[in-house]
């Protein structure tokens, strides 16, 4: 049964394929069919039952850690037990192929790299760390895992015995420097953008791809609600990512092959 979208997802098979340097842009929309709750969601969203300022700042860490730790615990939970779905896979395939060059994912649940993507950019942390604030040593969650998130025990530095903070970026955080400037060059390079599963309302990631329209490429947005980028993309699809994903790369695999 051909697909009521076949003609776009035909078309964005034929722009990746001709791309030179194909760059992709995530959001929670690509995670949201693997069980992670999205932060905009009318209903559903984090920040529709959750102030950020109030949960996920750096204040809050530092000052009432035990609200932050509270707020992160199911989040956490809800990550370490998702598994990579097929949008995921079917990035991961395109990469595999030589047609994309990098994911710049506004994620923290690791989803893209346990998929088998190799140059995955989380411009906002990732969540599968812990550091010390205080002397900088880090930590993989997993030496954690038990103590922390199953027993609900706050974790603390074994060398300062300081609290240790999830590598990831909070409120009044800025994003981390060589990831961000990494970020910054693909697209620089950039003659395709896809944008899959972000509303791009969150800055200053949102601005990335206007690097690349600046540059005169190509952009396709698959996502289920409109975004800015929109009125200036080539082609749109406001359809089931993970559905619509791995149907451009069954089309990429078929004309390759």
């Amino acid at each position: 049964m051909i697909h009521p979208l076949q003609k776009e997802i035909s078309l964005a098979a034929d722009y990746i394929i001709r791309s030179k340097y194909t760059v992709v842009i995530t959001g929670a929309g690509i995670s949201t069919p693997s069980g992670i709750p999205d932060f905009r969601s009318k209903d559903s969203g984090l920040w529709t039952k959750s102030d950020p300022f109030k949960v996920a700042s750096l204040s809050t860490f530092n000052k009432t850690p035990k609200i932050f730790f509270d707020w992160l615990l199911p989040l956490a939970k809800k990550i370490r037990n998702a598994e990579p779905n097929n949008a995921h896979i079917a990035l991961a395939n395109l990469e595999k192929y030589g047609l994309i060059k990098a994911i710049i994912t506004q994620n923290i649940d690791d989803l893209h790299q346990r998929s088998g993507s190799k140059e995955v950019l989380p411009v906002h942390g990732s969540l599968d760390k812990l550091i010390c604030l205080n002397c900088g040593e880090i930590y993989s969650i997993d030496s954690y895992w038990d103590s922390f998130i199953e027993n609900s025990e706050l974790p603390y530095c074994k060398h300062c015995n300081a609290l240790l903070k999830p590598n990831i970026v909070l409120m009044q955080e800025l994003l981390p420097n060589e990831i961000w400037d990494r970020a910054v060059n693909h697209f620089k390079n950039a003659d395709l953008v896809l944008v899959i599963g972000s509303s791009l309302q969150v800055t200053p990631a949102c601005n990335l791809p206007k690097i690349a329209l600046h540059n005169q490429a190509h952009v396709i947005i698959i996502n289920i609600s409109e975004t800015y980028l929109d009125p200036y993309a080539d082609i749109i699809i406001h359809e089931d990512l993970n559905k619509i994903v791995p149907l451009i790369e069954e089309n990429i695999f078929d004309i390759i092959n």
